[in-house]
């Protein structure tokens, strides 16, 4: 029998290391059960899977809705607690320029305010003030709080002009702030840069009283409005410059009474208007002594020659034989020359210097548009002032232009211009500067509204050629208009002051109301001052302008000092 010797597969013993023998012998008196030795690995269970994974999803979807709750709900909150939680640059507003008169009176100031509530403006309570200062616009926020307007802005009169001037520059400051809102640092990185001062030419004390002669004669008479100024012949500064109706300056600066403004806005009577600068009237016979001026300087007439007025002009009608067409004088004045014309304000007698009649030849409408020009009446004064209008002379072209279907120039139509009627469109700071031309005898200033710091004119200025002997016959005319007992203005004759004037009135809505005029300047010996009053727009029984500025004339005369400034 073979015996198969039986062969054992050997089994394959795992190399053991020193290091691991070393340490199993070291740790098999006492286990460190802390470290897990001695025991043995197991994998985990499904359950415990499930558990764990089920956890994590929990944990997760807690997540999710948290995140949802802060980036949608409380999105609005954490947003401003972001914005809180930052660097901002914040405006430190500049003060505004202070506004004087003359003579050193504040006329708009600032009240002491804060980055909240930035400076108050405050405004002289007398009146007379607020058609030339304008008014201002407050800084303003947007529904999150930001400055969509982040200074005070004029808006119109000397705060308007000026705004440049005026406003200044805002400064910065830099603002730390937490998430609660709260301010952690603060500091000024740009200094604000006031305003500039600025110093009117204008006299407080001769302002009021100018507006308030005015305003009492409205009131009285029935004028819808007025206006008026007082200017210095030489320098071209406005002493007084003033409209009447006007408006609260602080009612309009805060824009809270809704009430009033909408008021002033639905006011037939246009507070918002500045008269002087802005509205166009028909100036009537206070163009008179322009007209003379050109009659003189044209040889038309001198001042020897007399004229026969009866108290109308009849001229034949060339379209129907046998009759006439009339031309009514303010009364029959008989024979009259040209200074005593200007005193009584003789309409037939500019009738017939201006247009001609019989034998008297006339300055024709052609030099009446060259004198009228000459003396820049329906021209922009040039006035350091916004929103000057020009006006209208009547011409020839201009009637073809307005009266397509009767574009033929008649004699009537150069008659009507001569005394200021027809279509004469002047605004009261246009003649104020004409007169200024007469009074200081061929010197056309620019009117101004800033005071001058040397005694010059602080515009351009023009110069008139007429002889001496011309303007003595229109200074002879003026003056009797207030020394005559039949004169125009005979109100204003005064013990202190001589006067000299020129009183005007225009008919207007179809001869049912008038506009009342006065000009003229003072002292006659020795011109300082020429002024201008209008009263608009008021019955045909009007008192007339000439008793809205006799308590400018009292003013001077009792405060002879005013005469000196």
């Amino acid at each position: 029998m073979v015996w198969k010797r039986k062969t054992r597969k050997k089994r394959q013993i795992a190399e053991l290391h020193p290091d691991e023998i070393l340490l199993d012998v070291d740790n098999l008196p006492a286990f460190d059960r802390q470290q897990f030795e001695g025991r043995m690995e197991q994998p985990l269970t499904k359950r415990s899977f499930n558990m764990l994974f089920g956890a994590m999803v929990v944990i997760a979807l807690g997540f999710v809705g948290r995140l949802g709750f802060l980036q949608i709900a409380k999105s609005a909150y954490y947003e401003q607690k972001s914005e809180n939680n930052s660097l901002n640059h914040i405006a430190v507003f500049a003060d505004r320029g202070v506004i004087y008169d003359r003579n050193g009176t504040e006329l708009a100031w600032n009240t002491e305010g804060n980055n909240v509530a930035p400076t108050f403006r405050n405004y002289i309570t007398d009146g007379g003030f607020a058609s030339l200062l304008g008014f201002v616009s407050y800084p303003a926020k947007d529904a999150k709080g930001n400055f969509w307007q982040s200074r005070i802005v004029g808006k119109d009169g000397v705060e308007k002009q000026f705004d440049t001037d005026l406003a200044g520059q805002n400064g910065t400051q830099l603002i730390e702030t937490n998430v609660s809102g709260e301010t952690v640092s603060q500091g000024v990185i740009e200094d604000p840069v006031q305003g500039k001062n600025i110093s009117l030419s204008i006299d407080s004390q001769v302002q009021s009283t100018l507006y308030n002669g005015i305003q009492a004669l409205a009131q009285k008479s029935g004028y819808v409005g007025g206006a008026g100024a007082v200017m210095d012949i030489n320098t071209g500064e406005l002493i007084a410059m003033t409209s009447y109706p006007e408006y609260d300056e602080n009612v309009l600066s805060t824009g809270k009474d809704v009430t009033t403004i909408n008021g002033y806005l639905k006011d037939p009577a246009r507070p918002f208007l500045n008269r002087m600068t802005d509205g166009l009237y028909t100036p009537g016979s206070i163009v008179k002594p322009f007209f003379a001026m050109a009659a003189l300087k044209e040889g038309v007439i001198d001042q020897n020659t007399v004229l026969h007025t009866t108290g109308e002009i009849r001229v034949p009608n060339p379209y129907a034989p046998g009759q006439y067409t009339i031309f009514k004088d303010n009364a029959n004045h008989g024979d009259i020359n040209m200074a005593q014309a200007l005193a009584v304000s003789s309409d037939a007698y500019f009738y017939e210097i201006g247009g001609g009649f019989g034998t008297q030849p006339g300055l024709g409408i052609a030099n009446i548009d060259k004198y009228s020009d000459l003396f820049g009446l329906g021209q922009k004064t040039g006035i350091n002032y916004a929103g000057e209008l020009t006006g209208t002379i009547p011409s020839i072209a201009w009637k073809a232009k307005i009266f397509p279907k009767d574009p033929i120039w008649h004699i009537g139509d150069t008659y009507h211009t001569s005394i200021g009627q027809y279509g004469f469109q002047v605004t009261p700071i246009q003649m104020l500067r004409a007169l200024a031309g007469i009074a200081s005898r061929g010197t056309l200033v620019t009117p101004s509204i800033l005071k001058s710091t040397d005694g010059k004119p602080l515009g351009p200025v023009e110069h008139l050629s007429f002889s001496n002997d011309e303007y003595s016959v229109v200074f002879n005319g003026m003056r009797l208009d207030v020394t005559q007992a039949n004169g125009t203005a005979s109100n204003l004759m005064d013990q202190n002051i001589a006067v000299a004037s020129k009183t005007g009135t225009a008919q207007i809505n179809n001869n049912t109301r008038v506009n009342s005029w006065i000009e003229g300047f003072f002292p006659v010996d020795a011109p300082k001052y020429a002024f201008v009053v209008l009263m608009e727009n008021g019955p045909n029984i009007s008192t007339g302008a000439k008793y809205a500025i006799k308590p400018v004339i009292d003013l001077y005369s009792s405060t002879p000092s005013l005469l000196t400034e």
